[in-house]
Formats: C-alpha cells, sequence, structure tokens
C-alpha cells in the first residue's frame, strides 16, 4: 500500500514536471522559432561530445539493466549508430536548410516560388527499451537537425539506463532545448495526450495505435516506429550456409530484441534439414557457450523471460518439434535470463509465435513448394517492418521486391539497412507510419513550408472579375491545353 501511494506521487511529480517543461519549451521555441546553421551545428557537436564521454557509463547502465548486455552490442547499436548519424547530420545540414527553388508557371509570372524547411517546435520521443540509447538519442540528432526542441521520455524497464540520460542530458543540454522524463506507464500516457507539434513513438503495434489515438486529440502529427513478423525468404538454390549465417547473426543481435530482428524463415521444403545444420553450427560458432558469455545477451526482465518461456511451450504443446540450440549443454533452468535459440518446426497459425511480434531468441521455420506459396504467405499476413530475401537470382530478387511490401528489405543480409546514414527508416501500415534516419529524417521533422512571392507588377489582375471577358477564355484554353 505504501509503495503504491509513493509511486502515484512519483508520478504525479513527474507529471507535474512534464507540463512545466512542456511550457517552456514552447515559449523558448517562440522566442526563436528558427536556428541559424550554427546554433543547430553547434547542438550537434554537444550531442556528439555527450555519448563519446560517457560510453562507458551508457554500456555499464545498460549491461546492468539487461542483466547481462553484450558491451560490443551496445557499441556496435548504440554509440557507434548514434554518433554516425550525429555526424551523417552534420556533413549534410547546409544543404538540408537551404530553401528548395520551385517552377512557377507562365501564368502566375512574374513571380518566384520556393519551400523553406522550418522546425516544427518541440517534438515528443517515445523510447522503447530494447536500444534505449540508440532509440532516444537517433531520433533526438534529427529532430535538433530539423531546429526544434525535444522532450524524451525513456522507458521504466530500463531505469539505470534512463537515469543516466536524464543525467548527462540535463548537464549538456539547456532543459528548454533537450529534457529526458522518466517514470511508469501512467507518466507514459500523459506524454501521448499532449500537445507536442510531433510525436516519434517506437514500441508495438498495439501501443502504438494507443499514441496515435491520443495524439489525434490535439492532431498532432505522428511517426510511428512498430514492429510486426519480418520475414526471411530462402531461395531454392541459395547456398544455405550464405544464408544461415546472416539469418542468425541478425536473430542473434540482443538476443532477437529487435524490432527488425529475423522473425519467421521461410525455407524450401527440401532444405530444412539442411537449414537446421548448418544452423547448430553457426550459433555454436559465434556462441560457444551461453551462461557466462558476455557475448551473448540475456532477455531484458522476468515478464518478457517468462513471456518467451510459455510461447515455446506453447508451440510444443500445440505439436511443434522445438530444437533448443544450447552449444555447451549448460544449465539455464535458474540463475540467468540467458536463453538459447529454439528453432521451431512445423509451426501452425494457432501458435503464439505465429500469431505475435516475436522479440526474443525463438525461431519458427515454414516450408514453401514455390516462390509465389511464399510470396503469397508473406502477403496474407499484416506488412512487416523488414523483409529478407537470400537469394542471388536478379530477376526473382525483383520480382519478390514487386510483389511485396515492407518497411524496408534487405537482399542477402538481415537487420543492416537499418545502420545505412543514408536510407529511411520506417514501417507501413501495422508496422509503422513515417519515416527517419537519413535525409527523410531532417524532413521528418520539419514543415515544408511554401512560399510564392510577388513583384509590385501584379499580372493576377487580368484574372479578376467581371468574368467573361476574352482574357478569361484565353487563360483558360492556355492553361489546360
Amino acid at each position: 500500500m505504501v509503495a503504491n501511494v509513493v509511486a502515484l506521487s512519483e508520478s504525479k511529480r513527474e507529471i507535474q514536471h512534464l507540463n512545466q517543461i512542456l511550457s517552456a519549451q514552447k515559449q523558448a521555441f517562440r522566442e526563436n522559432p528558427m536556428p541559424n546553421l550554427s546554433e543547430r551545428l553547434t547542438n550537434l557537436k554537444r550531442l556528439k561530445a555527450m555519448v563519446l564521454k560517457y560510453e562507458t557509463e551508457i554500456c555499464d547502465a545498460i549491461n546492468a539493466d539487461f542483466s547481462s548486455r553484450s558491451k560490443d552490442e551496445t557499441l556496435i547499436a548504440e554509440i557507434m549508430s548514434v554518433v554516425s548519424s550525429i555526424n551523417y547530420c552534420m556533413k549534410n545540414l547546409k544543404k538540408w536548410m537551404k530553401p528548395e527553388k520551385r517552377h512557377v508557371n507562365i501564368l502566375f509570372q512574374p513571380a518566384s516560388a520556393k519551400v523553406v524547411y522550418q522546425p516544427k517546435g518541440v517534438v515528443g520521443i517515445v523510447v522503447p527499451w530494447n536500444y534505449p540509447i540508440f532509440l532516444a538519442l537517433g531520433p533526438l540528432c534529427f529532430a535538433l537537425a530539423a531546429g526544434n526542441r525535444a522532450m524524451v521520455k525513456m522507458s521504466e524497464y530500463t531505469p539505470r539506463t534512463s537515469a543516466l540520460l536524464d543525467k548527462i542530458i540535463s548537464e549538456t543540454f539547456d532543459e528548454t532545448l533537450v529534457s529526458v522524463i522518466t517514470g511508469e506507464a501512467d507518466v507514459a500516457q500523459e506524454f501521448t495526450k499532449k500537445p507536442f507539434d510531433h510525436i516519434l513513438f517506437t514500441g508495438s503495434t498495439l501501443v502504438g495505435s494507443h499514441v496515435m489515438r491520443a495524439a489525434a486529440e490535439n492532431l498532432t502529427p505522428v511517426t510511428l516506429e512498430l514492429g510486426g513478423k519480418s520475414p526471411a525468404i530462402i531461395a531454392p538454390d541459395v547456398p544455405m550456409h550464405d544464408a544461415v549465417d546472416r539469418i542468425c547473426f541478425g536473430k542473434s543481435f540482443n538476443a532477437g530484441q529487435t524490432c527488425v530482428a529475423p522473425d519467421y524463415v521461410l525455407c524450401p521444403s527440401d532444405k530444412v534439414n539442411e537449414f537446421v545444420d548448418y544452423y547448430k553450427e553457426t550459433f555454436a560458432r559465434l556462441y560457444p557457450s551461453i551462461k557466462d558469455n558476455h557475448d551473448y545477451t540475456a532477455i531484458v526482465d522476468e515478464r518478457q523471460y517468462q513471456r518467451l518461456k510459455s510461447w515455446i511451450e506453447d508451440a510444443r504443446n500445440k505439436g511443434a518439434e522445438v530444437i533448443e540450440i544450447n552449444p555447451a549443454n549448460e544449465d539455464l533452468s535458474s540463475g540467468t535470463r540467458k536463453l538459447p535459440l529454439h528453432i521451431v518446426l512445423n509451426p501452425t497459425p494457432d501458435m503464439t509465435i505465429m500469431q505475435e511480434e516475436i522479440f526474443g531468441p525463438i525461431l519458427p521455420v515454414m516450408t514453401y513448394h514455390s516462390m509465389n506459396e511464399a510470396i503469397n504467405f508473406v502477403n496474407d499476413r499484416p506488412r512487416p517492418l523488414a523483409l529478407y530475401y537470400f537469394g542471388y537470382n536478379v530477376e526473382e530478387q525483383e520480382h519478390v521486391l514487386a510483389k511485396t511490401h515492407a518497411g524496408g528489405v534487405c537482399l542477402n543480409d538481415a537487420i543492416m539497412h537499418v545502420a545505412l546514414d543514408d536510407l529511411p527508416f520506417g514501417g507501413i501500415g501495422p508496422s509503422g507510419m513515417g519515416a527517419y534516419h537519413g535525409h527523410e529524417g531532417f524532413l521528418t521533422f520539419s514543415h515544408a513550408k511554401s512560399v510564392l512571392s510577388k513583384p509590385r507588377l501584379n499580372s493576377g489582375k487580368l484574372a479578376y472579375a467581371p468574368y467573361g471577358k476574352m482574357i478569361h477564355k484565353m487563360i483558360y484554353k492556355f492553361f489546360i491545353r
């Protein structure tokens, strides 16, 4: 009872803090609605310096939140990715900020037209637990590049990382420019109800629908980076070890707790045994042991761990063949949240693993007899965030690209498209709405304001009323020819 009262009191304080900061940021934006190039570059440089200064502390905090998180995975996915995005923005920002000249039809001459990219205002960023730094500072980088102010709501499931980011952001930026909001789910709900000028949410499809509904009350534009069941299609003629190496890496990174991790495999029906054999061999090479192996990440908390265990049992109880890949045959039943990779053969539609995004080291393997059968299987389901095709036949690659929809695609790789600076990242349909990364990140957080400029000479008078004159007929005929 006392704990509940304390938690409620903390939430009230955090919501009050949220309201105060939002009001202060909106006022600060009114006073400086168009930061110049120098201001924006300074903010990006400060963000980069902060990340590099606290690199070790960030790795330690994330490791503590997960109970065991590979330092190298944190360096690659969190530190390196953020710094790379910042560098990319700084390199291209001057070009992005330039107004774009647009064509003016002869009927409207003399005149000039341009598009000016203006900051939207105060951006709200809602961060999940799986990559708490990358998914907080990545969007923040583009929001600052576009000249906005930002408030970042961190996940309650990574409390140490959230507290650290709150500390180092407050050391680096004035709270009227960037502020971190912590707190439980009720704070997150209040956060999405606020009249931000844009909200970027990363998380599940279910919660994304609630975020969009809350934002609609204020007509706040949203970018939704959701998830879904991202398929990996293996072509009949591709060398199996080529496909398995890359699928195994993409599925094992962060123990599968990645929104673009391969969620299930579509394998030629006569190649399943070969796939399983190669997968066992590949996983054992990457992770000879699991329990005390710092390269292999744990499941983030007990709730997620038990969810995954129950889904494995659900598949087994419904008739699937479950193959646990535990190279050292370690006892992982207690004292750890390390979960080995589980391949699930013969999955059926009634199994939970075929209905929900897995978000962990479980890999269902479906079989197919023709490429069109595999494509239809994908298209019969909600559009995924990512699709992976393994095969070197260019015509078949183009066939798969043309006949499927996904937020992004890798041909002969998995998850790596997210790391490319110049590619937009976003979903489609149930897997998301809008995109960021690359130039699209700048555009997402900018308003493209149309500007038409006329001189003193007003040729438009020719089209004024009273209508029916010869000039009106001439204009009409000229316009529709």
